[in-house]
């Protein structure tokens, strides 16, 4: 998933900052859980919903 205005290895990065392993289990189902511990990046994984979620950000603003 492409987010306008971020460089897809930063915002991977800061994503998986913000989660600790608890947090995967409410971000991710199973399956994608086991598709991040094969090296998928949680871009590709997380819905735009939950990555505005984690970033703080309410969607539809361009700040």
């Amino acid at each position: 998933m492409v987010i306008p205005g971020y460089d897809p290895d930063d915002l991977d990065e800061r994503l998986e900052e913000l989660l600790s392993d608890h947090d995967l289990a409410e971000y991710l189902t199973p399956e994608e859980r086991e598709r991040y511990d094969e090296g998928a990046n949680l871009i590709d994984l997380l819905s735009a919903e939950d990555i505005r979620d984690l970033l703080d950000e309410t969607p539809g603003t361009d700040d």
